[in-house]
């Protein structure tokens, strides 16, 4: 049996578990169509008398007792397989997550392969091609102590199967991880708190696209050398901000139910939190319920987090606020004439009732040159002028344009039956169409134009060189497009080295 036919074997008895370990004990599924055919048994021993033959045969949660000829494979997942003095077997014995047990006079003439547990064969013994054992006998124990929680919790639609022992130790580890966050972080899971009970929506739209970011960024990150070595960092700042998230939801759910002030000590936030963590608990265990409350959990904790790690970003730089206008100082009068008193007021004298009044525009020399009024933004093609783009409509257009590419991809590159160079194509698609109007498919919806600080347009060399340099800031732990949460302009370190703004236009602003 070759490596990749014992994978195969493997998979198909693990499915096979997973669909028919939900059975009793004495409920079987046998197929069985002359005395030589394949047989089945799911949750049942089974036993081949001594002068009987089979085909081949697969056992799963159960046990083999094989006294008899089996003209191919003998398969047992979660189980013992005996073979007897007078058993044959022609083909090859895999053992999953058991033992196996060979007496003297028995003949296997292919493979014999155990995973995960232990073989007592006879001195001397020896298959008729290869011989494996891979893992030791705790290895089984854990698979068969995992298939309940499959059987009888996954394929439920609940992460928590109340009847297993052991997973209330699993329960207990994360409570104290999680209340040590609490502690530790109090002021970051309150302020996570805080984000979800004023701004669920956005929080929720934030954790998807959180969600959806990972996985493109991944690639791109993968794709560079660079990347490949902050790959572990990303993951675990992702899998960081996840926990935070998720115990920020626990105290949200706390508060509410108490109605704490959002300025809490710490031990009103320990309260909160344990109060939130039992009610999660219990839906947990409730049928599909609580494969979708975990589910839920996970995206608004991680959209939580996420908002509040850029409202943390802003108040350690706020924004420079704009220096007001200086008015200009009014027109004194001069000092009195001669002939009357100080202090005496000025009267306004139409120009028309003056004689011989000159009443020719003044020539060129005596005119005053004032500063011509600013075009409103809409009315003026220099793009500067616009307002800067923020962070999430910025991140909202990636991942449209990532989301986009990639389906494209999927529909062509399967089309061709071939792997496509996603990271340049990417690449690719970005610089030419910021060269060709000055934005993206993603940009267009998000009404967002790229505009050199000048105000000209890009230039096929801009747009290079604005790619080429985002690939730094994606190689720098993603801190080059957090950038724009700092700088003043909005402005990430490709749009420094390229020297370009990222501008939100009117949406009935024309494309270029």
């Amino acid at each position: 049996m070759t490596t990749r036919r014992f994978l195969s074997v493997a998979l198909l008895s693990l499915l096979w578990t997973g669909g028919f370990a939900g059975t009793s004990a004495a409920q079987t599924f046998e197929i069985r169509y002359s005395s030589s055919s394949p047989v089945l048994r799911v949750w049942q021993d089974y036993i081949l008398p001594a002068g009987r033959e089979a085909r081949n045969v697969v056992v799963i949660s159960g046990n083999a007792t094989i006294n008899g000829e089996i003209d191919g494979d003998l398969i047992v997942v979660l189980g013992s397989a005996r073979l007897a003095n007078t058993a044959v077997v022609r083909g090859s014995v895999v053992v999953v997550a058991g033992e196996a047990t060979i007496a003297q006079g028995s003949a296997v003439r292919g493979d014999l392969i155990v995973v995960g547990g232990l073989v007592d064969a006879p001195i001397g013994f020896s298959p008729g091609h290869e011989y494996f054992v891979i893992g030791a006998p705790w290895l089984g124990d854990q698979m068969r102590a995992v298939v309940p929680w499959l059987t009888r919790g996954l394929l439920w639609g609940r992460p928590l199967v109340p009847g297993l022992a052991w997973m209330w130790g699993v329960v207990l580890i994360f409570l104290i991880v999680s209340l040590a966050i609490n502690l530790l972080l109090h002021g970051p899971v309150g302020r996570c708190a805080e984000t979800l009970a004023h701004k669920p929506f956005s929080t929720f739209l934030t954790g998807l696209l959180v969600l959806l970011l990972t996985g493109p960024i991944f690639v791109l990150l993968a794709a560079s050398v660079i990347g490949i070595a902050i790959v572990p960092f990303f993951l675990c700042a992702v899998f960081v901000a996840w926990i935070v998230g998720r115990v920020g939801v626990a105290r949200w759910i706390g508060r509410s139910i108490t109605r704490q002030d959002p300025a809490e000590t710490p031990i009103e936030g320990v309260r909160s939190f344990l109060i939130g963590f039992v009610v999660l608990v219990l839906l947990y265990m409730v049928p599909v319920i609580g494969l979708i409350t975990w589910a839920m959990v996970g995206v608004f904790g991680l959209g939580a987090a996420s908002l509040t790690f850029m409202a943390g970003l802003r108040r350690e730089r706020p924004a420079t606020p704009k220096t007001p206008p200086v008015p200009e100082p009014p027109l004194t009068p001069g000092p009195p004439s001669s002939g009357g008193p100080a202090g005496t007021p000025i009267v306004a004298i139409p120009l028309a009732a003056i004689p011989d009044a000159d009443l020719s525009p003044p020539s060129a020399s005596a005119e005053v040159h004032a500063e011509p009024p600013r075009a409103p933004p809409g009315a003026t093609s220099d793009l500067t002028t616009f307002p800067r783009a923020t962070f999430l409509d910025r991140l909202a257009a990636a991942v449209l344009d990532v989301v986009l590419v990639l389906i494209g991809l999927q529909v062509v590159f399967d089309r061709m039956r071939d792997d496509g160079p996603a990271p340049l194509i990417l690449f690719a698609y970005f610089v030419a169409f910021w060269a060709w109007k000055g934005t993206t498919v993603g940009g267009i919806i998000c009404n967002l134009r790229v505009v050199r600080v000048d105000g000209a347009p890009l230039r096929f060399v801009d747009a290079l060189v604005r790619g080429l340099s985002s690939l730094f800031s994606i190689g720098a732990l993603g801190l080059g497009f957090l950038w724009i949460l700092r700088d003043p302009e909005g402005q990430a370190w490709h749009d420094k080295i390229a020297g370009t703004y990222v501008v939100k236009v009117p949406r009935s602003f024309p494309l270029p």
